[in-house]
């Protein structure tokens, strides 16, 4: 599957790598933002400045080592209909699975935001001739007037699966976004009875911290991915063996 030229921008993005190899999972968090009510603006800013300082080479490798996890989950192997996304600012790449999903018959839908609502999603079925533009931040996503029509995207209740990309995260499985709070409001649904998507999260092993400030509207997530280990909330200690 083609990338959109935003998508391999942010691959492509050029860092400035240390000058010593390092282990990124031992690079230390101060004392203040390792506590639960740390401001959540500052850590952001913090774990997207540790996952940008990643090298080319250590992105490669992360990603390879999440997607074969992610390509052993049992739920995924099951699902059909997959929300994912296109990488930003170092982002762990989940495009890379679009050919695995749609040689199983999957299909494959992709975030947009949505037109006239205060931001929140669409989910638009994405293929090689999907449309692709760049949105309001910069990312690619596509066309607006594509996906205005209803057969090509699906109702986020009706999806499977939604991977979907992470700021920070912690062993118990609370996480952090971007700040905007697109997916918490996507799927407030899913804290009703009814039916609703897995809800997975993705993110680079260096993404992970003692304890995070959980607010009231978070959507917990079902499983959190890394290229280290599978974390599920309320089971202690993850799965890292996965």
């Amino acid at each position: 599957m083609l990338k959109p030229p935003a998508a391999r921008a942010a691959l492509a993005n050029h860092y400035s790598p240390p000058s010593l190899s390092r282990d990124v999972t031992l690079w230390p968090l101060s004392s203040e933002l390792d506590h639960p009510a740390a401001d959540r603006r500052a850590l952001r800013r913090l774990l997207r400045q540790r996952r940008r300082q990643l090298t080319a080479p250590e992105r490669r490798n992360a990603e390879q080592a999440l997607l074969r996890r992610l390509k052993r989950l049992p739920e995924l192997l099951r699902a059909r209909d997959i929300a994912l996304y296109l990488p930003n600012d170092g982002e762990i790449d989940a495009t890379r699975l679009c050919r695995w999903l749609q040689h199983r018959g999957a299909r494959v839908y992709l975030p947009v935001l949505r037109p006239f609502a205060v931001n929140s999603l669409w989910f638009v079925r994405y293929d090689d001739h999907t449309p692709l533009v760049s949105n309001r931040f910069g990312i690619a996503e596509p066309d607006t007037r594509f996906g205005a029509h209803k057969g090509r995207r699906l109702p986020a209740w009706a999806l499977d699966i939604v991977l979907m990309p992470l700021v920070g995260f912690d062993e118990a499985g609370a996480r952090i976004g971007m700040g905007g709070g697109f997916y918490d409001r996507s799927f407030a649904f899913t804290r009703r009875a009814g039916p609703r998507p897995r809800l997975i999260g993705l993110a680079h092993h260096c993404q992970k911290v003692p304890a995070l400030p959980v607010q009231a509207w978070d959507i917990p997530l079902d499983a959190i991915v890394s290229d280290r280990e599978i974390v599920r909330p309320g089971r202690r200690h993850g799965n890292a063996s996965s």
